[in-house]
């Protein structure tokens, strides 16, 4: 199964958007989403500030930033299927 990482903030209404599209689209993809609260650590801060969200995948490819990107998220998910 592929993991998902989803940096975020909780008041953040973007990431709000973003979290609720990958949650419709998980039972179809069938990926594991973790969600991040960046403001818990200092160096999530560093690195990502004001670029939330952010979706990578467990090993720290680049996904999408700021909105879904649904065919970066079906590449990821189901390569097989890729043209």
């Amino acid at each position: 199964m592929t993991r998902l990482i989803l940096y975020a903030r909780p008041e953040c209404g973007l990431c709000q958007d973003l979290e609720q599209e990958l949650r419709v689209l998980q039972p179809d993809l069938g990926f594991e989403l973790r969600v991040i609260d960046i403001d818990r650590d200092p160096a999530l801060v560093e690195r990502w500030g004001t670029r939330v969200p952010v979706l990578t995948t467990a090993d720290d490819r680049l996904i999408c930033e700021y909105f879904l990107d649904p065919a970066a998220l079906r590449a990821i998910c189901r390569p097989d299927e890729c043209v």
